[in-house]
């Protein structure tokens, strides 16, 4: 299986941090969010990864390589300009994805969530995404999504949050172009037609979009270091 690391926004929230480095990059206890992804992916049996840049593109291959020093292989896949959003990033690196079932993880986030549950995961019959949700952070206290019986839903309470955790089947985004778009739209799509499956993680996560979240990371990763 492959796997895709969403790492092509601006980051507005983290500045001053952004202004130089991409979120992605942003160090918490010395090492870039985005490597402690990768590392999770080793342990996970996964190996080919692709990362989609646009701002501050050239830092990625700068700081990550080919992957060679995690043990991976990393394929670029650049977006001219300002970022394409989540779909269509993933749109335009589908080239590079393959036909097969693929991983897409936000490369902002940190998890300790074992992606070899979504590794060994075939998706039913008609189900061309599966999504992680986990528990509403306070700054998405409504939450997202609604889960019942292993199916997503738009109007069920109570509301979880995506984690930026998928896995998805190129059929997908078939018939889209490749252009800026975001992906709510295709999963309240998906969502209708009853295309679209999920579980809830109740294990640490948080979208680090802010100095006070990356602070309360390194925090964390301290004390676990003590």
């Amino acid at each position: 299986m492959k796997a895709m690391i969403l790492a092509a926004g601006r980051g507005e929230r983290l500045r001053p941090l952004t202004d130089t480095t991409p979120k992605p990059l942003i160090k918490a206890n010395d090492k870039p969010l985005i490597a402690y992804l990768i590392e999770n992916l080793v342990e996970s049996g996964i190996t080919d990864i692709i990362i989609n840049t646009a701002y501050l593109a050239e830092q990625f291959p700068a700081t990550l390589g080919d992957g060679s020093h995690y043990g991976v292989s990393i394929q670029y896949s650049h977006e001219e300009g300002e970022s394409l959003e989540t779909a269509g990033g993933i749109i335009n690196a589908l080239p590079l994805l393959g036909d097969e079932p693929f991983l897409v993880i936000n490369g902002d986030i940190w998890t300790d969530f074992d992606f070899r549950l979504l590794t060994g995961k075939h998706l039913e019959y008609g189900v061309y995404c599966h999504l992680v949700l986990v528990t509403n952070p306070q700054h998405n206290f409504a939450g997202d999504f609604g889960l019942v019986e292993g199916r997503l839903m738009s109007n069920s309470e109570p509301k979880f949050t995506f984690s930026g955790i998928g896995l998805y089947h190129p059929t997908l985004f078939s018939g889209l172009q490749n252009q800026r778009l975001a992906l709510k739209p295709i999963f309240d799509n998906a969502i209708k037609n009853n295309q679209i499956s999920g579980q809830f993680y109740d294990g640490y996560w948080s979208d680090i979009g802010t100095i006070e979240r990356l602070t309360e990371l390194e925090n964390m990763l301290q004390n676990n270091d003590d």
